[in-house]
């Protein structure tokens, strides 16, 4: 399958909408239970590093961060979020809109990279330790979804090249 690995535009959110409700759908990809409006979605990410995976006019996948903290001090910490759809699931879009995403976060000076995921979603867990993010510790019980009370794992990836201490 030939895609590219593109800026996201706003004219692409009703694609990307679709591709986070299959996410939802699964039950293991955030403790969200609803789409947000592109509105809102915009203000809650940065307004670099959102990219989409993209063959011809369809949107196979996307990838944002969102910022962890309001405080300047944290300025180079973001939120990790990679959503594949289900068509475009074991082609290695995944990989490769991580892959990118980490490069846009490094150039727009981001240090830190973080992922809460549900450890059921091995296959998300799996992606993020191939792009050198480490388990940093683990959430119990941190909230509910549906009812039920679910854990999270916390990833993170210190860049090497950006914010070097």
């Amino acid at each position: 399958m030939n895609y590219q690995i593109e800026a996201m535009k706003e004219s692409d959110w009703a694609q990307v909408r679709e591709i986070y409700l299959e996410g939802l759908a699964t039950g293991n990809a955030t403790f969200e239970t609803t789409a947000p409006n592109w509105e809102d979605w915009d203000s809650g990410h940065l307004p670099h590093s959102r990219l989409v995976a993209r063959s011809n006019n369809q949107v196979l996948g996307w990838a944002a961060l969102s910022p962890v903290s309001k405080r300047q001090v944290y300025r180079g910490v973001a939120e990790v979020s990679v959503y594949v759809s289900e068509s475009g699931r074991g082609k290695r879009i995944g990989s490769n809109l991580l892959k990118s995403l980490v490069e846009s976060s490094e150039q727009n000076g981001i240090w830190t990279l973080q992922a809460s995921i549900f450890p059921e979603n091995t296959a998300s867990v799996n992606l993020h330790l191939q792009f050198d993010f480490r388990e940093a510790g683990k959430r119990e019980g941190i909230a509910k979804l549906a009812g039920v009370w679910r854990n999270t794992v916390i990833l993170e990836r210190r860049s090497k090249t950006v914010g070097i201490y």
